[in-house]
């Protein structure tokens, strides 16, 4: 059983969620090229070494949920049943998260996003790094006896199902019909 966290843990995580929600709220009003670091910082009432302290680079304070995205993605894999098939378990959790992705609430943030090339190029690099991860899951699995290229191949459309899926008109419907052709995909090599 997990512990919860103490107190210096819970403070930690209040100061990061508090300069991530003050960073994403400055830059839907004033646009991201226009705040900087410096701006954040004063704004959230910490010092620039704190924010760094929490977040390597100004990109990754609009991604702050980018770790717990990761996390989903490999415990979809390393968390499901014994007797659970892989691509029930990932569908079940890209859904999940493209419904997330693709709320209402979640549009000012993707037109940020989409409106500028840093953000872009740092999200396009996150995918990359998720569908490594999740290869490394998938390869990792003693049940399964794919190739590390098959691995990597189907990590990769499982991520860039993500995308797609949350910018469809119906994001459910993608999802399932992405997954259809992931699913023969994966039958495909394990023949």
């Amino acid at each position: 059983m997990t512990e919860p966290p103490g107190r210096r843990e819970r403070k930690k995580a209040a100061t990061r969620q508090k300069i991530a929600e003050t960073a994403l709220r400055l830059f839907l009003e004033r646009g991201y090229d226009a705040v900087g670091i410096r701006d954040v910082a004063a704004e959230a009432d910490v010092a620039v070494t704190t924010l760094f302290s929490h977040f390597a680079a100004k990109e990754a304070l609009v991604f702050e949920q980018d770790h717990d995205f990761e996390q989903r993605l490999t415990g979809a894999v390393t968390g499901r049943a014994p007797d659970e098939p892989l691509m029930p378990a990932l569908r079940r959790e890209m859904q999940v998260m493209v419904r997330h992705c693709a709320a209402d609430s979640a549009a000012p943030i993707w037109r940020l996003i989409d409106g500028s090339p840093a953000l872009r190029a740092y999200e396009e690099s996150m995918r990359l790094r998720h569908a490594e991860s999740l290869a490394a899951a998938i390869a990792a699995d003693p049940g399964l006896s794919q190739s590390m290229t098959a691995c990597r191949t189907i990590a990769r459309f499982v991520v860039d199902a993500h995308a797609l899926a949350r910018e469809a008109d119906d994001p459910d419907a993608a999802v399932a019909e992405i997954f259809a052709m992931i699913e023969a995909a994966w039958e495909i090599t394990g023949r």
